[in-house]
């Protein structure tokens, strides 16, 4: 986001610009969430797989999904799948599946997994990387059906992926299985096949791209991972190809919605949320954790009503894209320094109008003080004893959170919520929240 001088272009103007404004106190707060991890990762996912014994010949090549989401058990359920296979006589190996993140290259794409914890030393398997697609076929009045080409020159596919919420729509079938077969290995060219009917229309054309790819008989089945409210991996289970995209998914997705942590307010004046990422939600921000789509034409969430977000930082691990900053208000000039326009860009491009807003740049000022300043200035309360604010880590991490009194006071009684401390105020070190 360098301008010519090495600065940050047009926003150096708002260097100087000072936003003053009484900011309430907080109360550190945690929130029990659902706890229901798997004492075993990798014996559970060695059992789940046994279906395939039977059908794994020996030297049988089979190319296993990574994706680019930060799934806390993805690298464990990958090396013991890879363990299983192995000991099954085949020869395992993975393939980034992430359409057109990684800058929208091959050597971008490994790079993101390494962060995520992927790379050949934690799996045993070696990692196979290209943006090249073959077309498997071209659905009626739809997408053409794109297949990562090392995927399709493989023996056969394993999808593994997390069951959760999609941040673009509702639906039977969200993100998950589905999705990394007919998004993730489609690569750019598959993604924005899929993505340029519109987010409206995601539900009705993953499953049906994912169903060509099963039928075409690429594809194995695939492990679905399902978290409980601590990141942590509550169910792995073996689906069928046909049983991808279809009612076997949709109720691992109730189950995943059902366990999945969530704010505990149904509204609030101010969220500021102290990092964004794509290792945090495909969005940057989960869509689903602060109540907005930001997608035109379609439907709003109706809880959690925010009036403003305030958002500080972006993770290393995104490599500057940004995507999803429009789902913010305001914003420091640091995170706005971080920033890949090229790779953030390609991504909310190639999501086609669910990119639009949410690639947007939101107010950018000088400090973090000055961005949270911003957002309770100008909403509606202009008592600070009355301003509900509410400060979270990431929208992944949502079992510690700080919240003003008045916004506590909302909650009083909630059986979830356990208080911490007294109220103290947001501390700052050189304009940067601290603590």
């Amino acid at each position: 986001m360098d301008g010519p001088s090495g600065g940050l272009g047009p926003f150096e103007a708002v260097r100087g610009l000072t936003v003053e404004a009484d900011l309430p106190p907080v109360v550190r707060v945690r929130q029990r969430l659902s706890d229901a991890a798997l004492p075993d990762i990798a014996a559970t996912t060695a059992a789940a797989l046994e279906p395939l014994r039977a059908r794994i010949r020996p030297g049988m090549r089979i190319a296993l999904t990574a994706g680019s989401r930060g799934i806390r058990d993805k690298p464990a359920v990958l090396r013991a799948a890879g363990e299983a296979l192995r000991g099954m006589g085949a020869e395992p190996f993975i393939v980034p599946a992430m359409g057109s993140h990684g800058g929208a290259i091959a050597e971008g794409q490994v790079e993101l997994l390494a962060d995520l914890g992927i790379t050949e030393a934690s799996t045993g398997m070696p990692i196979r990387a290209t943006m090249e697609t073959v077309v498997l076929a071209q659905l009626p009045g739809g997408p053409a059906v794109h297949l990562d080409r090392n995927a399709a020159e493989a023996d056969g596919i394993l999808a593994i992926n997390r069951i959760k919420a999609h941040t673009d729509f509702s639906g039977a079938v969200e993100s998950g299985l589905a999705k990394i077969v007919a998004i993730g290995l489609g690569k750019r060219s598959g993604a924005e096949a899929i993505h340029s009917f519109g987010p409206a229309r995601l539900g009705h054309w993953v499953p049906r791209v994912a169903g060509v790819i099963a039928a075409s008989g690429h594809l194995l089945g695939g492990l679905a991972i399902v978290e409980d409210g601590h990141d942590r991996a509550a169910q792995v289970a073996f689906l069928e190809a046909s049983d991808i995209g279809g009612p076997v998914e949709a109720a691992l997705l109730a189950e995943a919605k059902r366990l999945a942590p969530t704010l505990p307010f149904e509204a609030a004046d101010v969220l500021v949320v102290d990092r964004m990422g794509k290792d945090k939600s495909g969005s940057g921000l989960d869509t689903n954790v602060i109540g907005r789509m930001m997608i035109r034409g379609t439907p709003e969430f109706v809880r959690p009503r925010i009036v403003n977000i305030v958002v500080l930082d972006l993770t290393d691990g995104s490599h500057g894209n940004g995507v999803g900053i429009g789902l913010a208000d305001f914003v420091p000039l640091r995170l706005i320094a971080k920033l890949d326009l090229r790779a953030m860009y390609l991504n909310a491009l190639t999501s086609g109008l669910g990119g639009v807003q949410r690639g947007q740049l939101p107010l950018a000022l000088p400090t973090d003080r000055d961005a949270i300043s911003a957002a309770v200035a100008t909403c509606a309360p202009a008592d600070p004893g009355r301003i509900r604010l509410a400060r979270i880590r990431d929208t992944l991490d949502l079992e510690e959170l700080w919240l003003s009194p008045a916004l506590l006071g909302d909650l009083a009684g909630d059986p979830r919520l356990e208080v911490l401390g007294a109220p103290e105020p947001l501390r700052f070190e050189a304009g940067r929240l601290v603590g």
